[in-house]
């Protein structure tokens, strides 16, 4: 019995004490979920080969209390660590970072929100970051912007992702620069520079199809439309660009006979700047449209988007399908 109770004790200090693999210092993540179990947090670790054992994992967590300050977030781990400072890296809230995911189509005041929810910070505190940004030069593709006054001149080109931060070192500044440079990235995947729009054009019309388009496959459609209406200088009709003022989100009579550079139905051309952050599916259909020969698009009661080459086609479809 004591010679068991001896080899139990040495094998669970070389697992506790040994670490994997002492060279490898390549960062792997893992990702606490609220109520995880040790269970799931020991599994977790094993096969991605950060720990020996375990039950050595588990034991060490309960003589230790760890199980009781384990936080939920995203966590740098490597082969390199002992069991007692993967411990010490998921208990520690400044090693810890957590998940957010900025859905295509969302304004900055939809952002500003939601970070507002995640307590990460008070509300307003984003959106009045982005209305003090100066940084114009350091971005090439903002610098159209650097002199216009809009509700919030980067619009548009936050670029909507997910996004892993740090809750104890957040500052709005850091997420608007890790925006604008996926954003960056991104659009150098793309063929904006042969396009035959210029990049605020661009914006401008991907943040209408995000709105507008509930497939992907209607993007490149709807993007055509609204080229097409721009050429013929008609008035796009498209009432997502009111709803980028209302904070209600609902459009009434007054708002659809109101002179503002918004309401695209009183206005030829285009808004003043984007109505929302698009993702790389509209971005991509405005750059490069699906031609065809529709001049009018609605969205059915059913969710299907029904498309009409004449207005009295058009009138058809809106009785059938909407009323």
């Amino acid at each position: 019995m004591i010679l068991s109770g001896y080899y139990f004790y040495s094998r669970y200090d070389y697992f506790v004490h040994t670490p994997v693999n002492n060279t490898n210092t390549e960062k792997m993540t893992i990702t606490i979920k609220k109520g995880d179990s040790l269970n799931i947090l020991s599994g977790q670790l094993i096969s991605k080969n950060l720990i020996w054992d375990e039950n050595s994992f588990k034991i060490y967590s309960k003589l230790n209390n760890i199980d009781r300050k384990i936080l939920p977030g995203r966590y740098n781990l490597s082969q390199s660590l002992t069991i007692p400072e993967i411990a010490n890296i998921i208990t520690d809230p400044t090693q810890r970072q957590i998940v957010i995911t900025i859905p295509e189509g969302s304004t900055i005041v939809e952002i500003d929100q939601k970070l507002t929810d995640l307590d990460l910070i008070k509300s307003g505190e984003f959106s009045n970051s982005v209305k003090k940004f100066t940084d114009f030069d350091k971005y090439l593709f903002l610098s159209h912007l650097q002199n216009r006054q809009l509700i919030f001149p980067l619009e548009g080109y936050l670029f909507p992702d997910t996004y892993f931060l740090n809750p104890e070192q957040f500052a709005s500044e850091n997420l608007i620069s890790m925006m604008l440079n996926n954003f960056k990235n991104r659009l150098a995947k793309t063929a904006y520079l042969n396009a035959e729009h210029n990049l605020e054009q661009i914006i401008i019309v991907a943040s209408m199809i995000e709105k507008e388009a509930n497939k992907d496959v209607d993007r490149p459609l709807i993007a055509d439309i609204i080229w097409k209406r721009l050429d013929a200088n008609w008035q796009l009709g498209i009432d997502a660009t009111l709803l980028y003022l209302k904070e209600n989100r609902e459009i009434n009579y007054a708002d659809l006979k109101k002179d503002t550079p918004y309401n695209t139905r009183l206005n030829i051309g285009l808004p003043p700047g984007p109505i929302a952050n698009p993702g790389l599916a509209s971005i991509e259909a405005a750059i490069t449209p699906e031609k065809n020969s529709y001049f009018y698009y609605l969205t059915g009661k059913d969710g299907k988007m029904y498309y009409s080459v004449t207005l009295g086609e058009h009138n058809s479809k809106k009785a059938r399908y909407l009323e």
